[in-house]
């Protein structure tokens, strides 16, 4: 994460050198006003999905199944609270790696995210058991086939 930080400042910096090299002054103002803009529009995307994420509850998700196939790994936190509109709800330690948050919804399904240095690393969808099996009805216990209903042709 690190490094790749210097590679952005470093790649900006070259910039600003080749257009000061090439076109002199103006060149030079006319990359920083392009610099300039590309941080103005990161600044705002973060504060657009910041504003959206703190009108919702915290930790919830319209659909967390649908969160589970939308994820994919290497994305961003900022990505992922982009996709929910909902600040995660915080399981792990300040400060601590992994960086571990959970997404609810309505149905008590949840996705459980692990991210190490801001990206995803894995993930996890937890959904409550449901007892299906008090609804089906009883097989017979003797191997008998069961009796044909009404309306079923006759051998």
């Amino acid at each position: 994460m690190q490094f790749q930080r210097l590679l952005y400042l470093a790649a900006g910096i070259g910039l600003l050198y080749m257009a000061h090299r090439a076109y002199g002054w103006p060149g030079m103002a006319a990359v920083a006003g392009g610099l300039l803009m590309w941080l103005l529009l990161h600044f705002t995307r973060v504060m657009t999905v910041l504003k959206r994420a703190s009108d919702r509850p915290i930790g919830y998700v319209d659909s967390a199944v649908m969160l589970n196939a939308k994820l994919k790994p290497g994305v961003t936190l900022m990505h992922v609270m982009a996709m929910t509109r909902s600040l995660g709800e915080r399981l792990s330690e300040e400060n601590v790696q992994p960086e571990v948050y959970r997404w609810r919804d309505n149905g008590d399904s949840s996705v459980t995210a692990e991210f190490h240095g801001g990206k995803l690393h894995r993930w996890k969808l937890d959904r409550p058991s449901t007892d299906t099996d008090t609804d089906a009805p009883a097989a017979p216990s003797d191997g008998a086939a069961p009796a044909p209903g009404p309306g079923a042709p006759t051998p």
